[in-house]
């Protein structure tokens, strides 16, 4: 049985009639035609589909829809104003931070949250901050690149990676 709900996504309300099972990730995907989220794992490991939901970075694949009710949601195509994009996006451009670009609306959303959540990060809460999104093209070092540039965070020497 549907459930009718209010949610407020991008700064717009919306008034949705949705099933009990589908998670937030099909409410924006199906009800919305914001494809930015993207599913990866469906098991809230890879954060292909991260957004914020009060302001808080959630995997949207594991969320339920119907527990969207009367809040707030914004995803990757509400981050830009108008055509402007983000200063976060322009960071992920100018220090080439994707290749494939599957991970890359849930790594920005990510940054998003640590930056009005953490202002001045430093590297370790960098990482901890990110450690819910992974990269499968192996952009990790230019993404921490991209955080430490928007956090105002100095560059540290890359760590030793053991095998």
């Amino acid at each position: 049985m549907k459930r009718a709900i209010r949610v407020t996504v991008n700064r717009t309300e919306h008034v949705l009639s949705v099933e009990p099972c589908e998670t937030l990730l099909d409410l924006l995907r199906n009800h919305l035609n914001l494809t930015g989220a993207k599913l990866g794992c469906d098991q809230q490991v890879c954060g292909a589909c991260t957004v914020l939901l009060d302001g808080l970075p959630v995997s949207s694949c594991t969320v339920l829809a119907v527990d969207v009710d009367a809040r707030q949601v914004l995803s990757i195509e509400g981050l830009a104003e108008g055509q402007e994009l983000h200063p976060i996006q322009h960071a992920f451009l100018r220090h080439s931070a994707f290749q494939c670009a599957y991970c890359t609306p849930g790594m920005i959303m990510a940054i998003k949250a640590l930056q009005d959540q953490v202002p001045r990060a430093n590297d370790d809460q960098i990482r901890h901050f990110l450690a819910g999104n992974i990269c499968r093209c192996g952009c990790h070092v230019e993404i921490l690149e991209v955080a430490r540039a928007i956090l105002g965070t100095p560059s540290t020497p890359p760590r030793e990676v053991l095998p």
